[in-house]
């Protein structure tokens, strides 16, 4: 029987990788393994890239969005093509994709890994002029990107800069003027964000897109236009329940492609990381990969 190679990340979310690992090992033994555990950004990209696949029945992954996000960049990059099945334990700060996968327990998630049971997902193609990255989460223009790069500069005030650098950047509203083309239909607007879903949760349990499913053939599009300091501010705590899709500013979209083209290009936040910037192409890509279920 082949081994299932585990990839363990002990920088993720509140650095708890090794006692995550430690607590479920009872149950990964119940299957031949090899732990291999990153010592350096994009070790779990360059493992998934170079490692000889042929050898493991799959990849475990411990660690969050970001970490796992690495993993499937690093296979989809392969020189030979090859492909196996993925699965992910919840170890980061946000853990938006096992939200979805109703499992945000490690031990449970580790149980789901070993009875080897596969399906497939779709993933987000996104083509900037400088690389071409995969997205199985959420991809992002506009505030959230903003955000993300304040919070990193705040990391002293914990998980509440997070918070603090969202009323930040509301409170900035900046102009982004910006040509979106959906559906071969182009329009242009001033927009506070654009966000392209794989998933129906980002963040910490927040529901950006409730109408998302991983395995649908289709990308959901949250494109908020600008709008008054206060109608933002409001909009924010509905994102939690799903109920901001129905605000006026919000334009709900399930689509097979997207380009974001704003007049100024800015940077892009693709599964938590900042990665590329505009202008750019997202398309979705059916049955992309097999994840352990």
């Amino acid at each position: 029987m082949k081994k299932m190679l585990i990839i363990t990340n002990p920088y993720s979310g509140k650095k708890q990788g090794q006692s995550i690992l430690n607590n479920i090992i009872n149950v990964l033994d119940h299957i031949p393994h090899k732990i291999i555990v990153s010592d350096y950004k994009n070790h779990p990209y360059d493992i998934a890239n170079n490692i000889d696949l042929d050898l493991f029945q799959g990849i475990c992954v411990i660690g969050g969005d970001g970490t796992m996000h690495e993993v499937i960049n690093g296979m989809l990059n392969r020189q030979d093509k090859k492909q196996i099945p993925l699965g992910l334990i919840p170890g980061g700060t946000g853990n938006s994709f096992m939200h979805d996968m109703e499992c945000l327990n490690p031990i449970d998630a580790a149980k789901k890994i070993i009875q080897l049971k596969n399906r497939k997902i779709d993933l987000i193609k996104i083509t900037t002029n400088k690389e071409v990255v995969f997205s199985f989460n959420v991809a992002g223009w506009g505030i959230p990107p903003d955000i993300n790069i304040l919070a990193e500069k705040m990391r002293w005030l914990g998980m509440q800069r997070y918070n603090i650098a969202s009323l930040i950047e509301i409170m900035k509203l900046k102009k982004r003027n910006c040509q979106l083309i959906i559906n071969d239909k182009t329009t242009l607007d001033d927009y506070s964000f654009v966000l392209c879903c794989n998933t129906i949760h980002t963040g910490k349990g927040m529901k950006i897109a409730p109408k998302a499913k991983l395995d649908d053939g289709l990308m959901d599009v949250i494109a908020v236009k600008k709008t008054n300091r206060l109608q933002l501010l409001n909009l924010f705590p509905k994102i939690f329940s799903g109920n901001h899709i129905n605000h006026p500013i919000v334009k709900y979209h399930q689509v097979k492609s997207i380009s974001i083209q704003p007049d100024i290009n800015s940077d892009l936040i693709v599964d938590g990381e900042i990665i590329g910037e505009t202008p750019c192409e997202m398309e979705i890509v059916s049955d992309a990969i097999e994840i352990f279920n």
